[in-house]
């Protein structure tokens, strides 16, 4: 059964195919300003027309109303990096359509994890293996050393 939720933001860390793009662009080179943002842009994907400056600048303001970046005045402009890591962004992601279509059942959500892992490649199953393993080794050291099971901040 779906949980409801506002119709015009279905997740609530949804973000547009361009807010996508220069949170790519800030990934790969922090500390942009916009027109360096645009350039970016139009540089990754030369059979797509670049939008224009004031749409990169828009797209940035939103981007940083949304926390998802932080900027630098510099001189006249602001310079820009990514507030947010990629993973951390897919975790926030995840987590609002496990929210969305979550049944009440955990194996549904682990289930759908393994599968979507089977589905990438031979070597995906075997890396969520090593990533479970280091999660629990991370848990019982932090447990042993009394730190309770608050999260680690890693990605």
């Amino acid at each position: 059964m779906l949980k409801t939720r506002s119709s015009s933001n279905i997740l609530s860390h949804n973000l547009g195919e361009l807010e996508l793009r220069v949170l790519e662009a800030l990934w790969q080179r922090p500390h942009l300003d916009a027109r360096q943002v645009r350039e970016s842009l139009d540089a990754d994907s030369p059979a797509r027309r670049a939008p224009s400056l004031s749409t990169v600048q828009s797209t940035l303001e939103r981007l940083y109303r949304k926390t998802y970046v932080d900027r630098i005045k510099q001189g006249h402009a602001f310079t820009y990096h990514a507030s947010v890591s990629r993973g951390k962004l897919l975790g926030r992601m995840l987590g609002d359509v496990i929210q969305l279509l979550h049944d009440g059942r955990m194996e549904t959500i682990l289930s759908s994890f393994v599968q979507v892992a089977a589905d990438m490649d031979d070597t995906s199953l075997d890396d969520l293996e090593t990533l479970i393993r280091r999660r629990r080794a991370l848990l019982l050291e932090a447990e042993q050393n009394g730190e309770g099971q608050g999260e680690s901040g890693h990605d």
